[in-house]
């Protein structure tokens, strides 16, 4: 029994979001590893994989318009470049907890901003579920000491997060999350690749490590190549608002994990958190799920009365073209 676009969407931004979430001890393996070197390296991998990808749909077809190869490089140079400079930039004056809280707020940023850059009223009862994303992701991450660059990083990382899904969306229905993935990583590599030369010059890429190289391989494949497919896969299902309410499970995920590897243990809070989290995914979906049956029940409503008028006119062709008359300025 196939499932609905709205299951589909839930299951590709929840896996996406929780290979994020899982990623935080993946991550803390390659930190040392020189900064643009390896983001270098993580996007050049990746987009060996993803090219063959995108090409096993056919030709790189339709060609790119003007319009969308400039929504392309600015989605990879805020969403993938600026993203990870801004982060770092945040971590190193500010507590991780302090960067993840204001990081956290994508959902509510993502439910106000999806709707009115696609023409339409954000919806109460969204807003307020991604209201309780965000506090439980707050409470999970807790929080901690930094000052105003710190934050004013984070803000800045917070935005290239939305960035990330806001310009994908329009390119989605046209090109696909395949081509749109491809695009991005490709795009990313030069970007990375030019900082590095000049930021670490020949010390910018070395021989990683095993445990390093573990790390490279799961930031390239799991959480680039596979991460990025579920996750524009369900920004094509669901529209930004609701895929948004899923970035709550990234510090969920990441203290679960946690406990998981040893290398943390849960608390009251980060419960709490948690259960704030899947309430409020809950709650969100459900809502745009019975909004979405509203729409489709107007439309059959519609289609029905198209049908009747149309029949109607059929038999009585007169009233029809005097009705026709009357209704037409001309």
């Amino acid at each position: 029994m196939p499932i609905s676009d709205n299951a589909s969407g839930a299951i590709r931004a929840a896996t996406a979001m929780s290979l994020l979430g899982c990623s935080t001890g993946v991550t803390a393996a390659f930190a040392g590893y020189p900064l643009a070197g390896g983001q270098t390296l993580r996007y050049l991998l990746a987009s060996l994989i993803l090219l063959p990808l995108a090409r096993r749909e056919g030709p790189l077809r339709p060609r790119l318009t003007g319009r969308e190869l400039t929504r392309l490089i600015c989605l990879a140079g805020s969403g993938l470049y600026a993203f990870n400079l801004l982060l770092i930039a945040a971590l190193h004056r500010s507590d991780p907890a302090v960067v993840g809280s204001v990081v956290g707020c994508t959902p509510l940023l993502l439910a106000v901003l999806g709707p009115l850059l696609a023409g339409r009223r954000p919806q109460l009862r969204l807003l307020a579920a991604a209201g309780v994303v965000v506090a439980g992701a707050a409470v999970t991450q807790g929080f901690g000491p930094g000052d105003a660059l710190g934050f004013a990083y984070a803000l800045g990382t917070l935005a290239c997060e939305a960035a990330f899904s806001l310009l994908a969306v329009p390119l989605l229905p046209r090109l696909g999350p395949v081509r749109v993935s491809t695009y991005v990583t490709v795009l990313a590599v030069p970007m990375f690749a030019v900082t590095a030369l000049a930021m670490d010059g020949t010390a910018a890429v070395r021989m990683p490590s095993g445990p390093e190289l573990v790390a490279l391989l799961y930031l390239a494949t799991l959480l680039t190549c596979g991460a990025f497919l579920l996750w524009y896969g369900a920004l094509e299902r669901l529209g930004a608002d609701r895929a948004g309410l899923f970035a709550g499970l990234v510090p969920v995920t990441a203290a679960v994990s946690g406990a998981v590897t040893g290398t943390g243990a849960l608390r009251s809070g980060e419960l709490v958190g948690a259960v704030l989290v899947g309430v409020g995914v809950c709650v969100g979906v459900r809502a745009s799920t019975e909004q979405g049956g509203r729409r489709a029940r107007a439309g059959r409503s519609d289609q029905v009365a198209g049908r009747e008028e149309s029949t109607s006119s059929r038999h009585c062709p007169v009233a029809a073209s005097q009705q026709d008359h009357v209704g037409s300025p001309m």
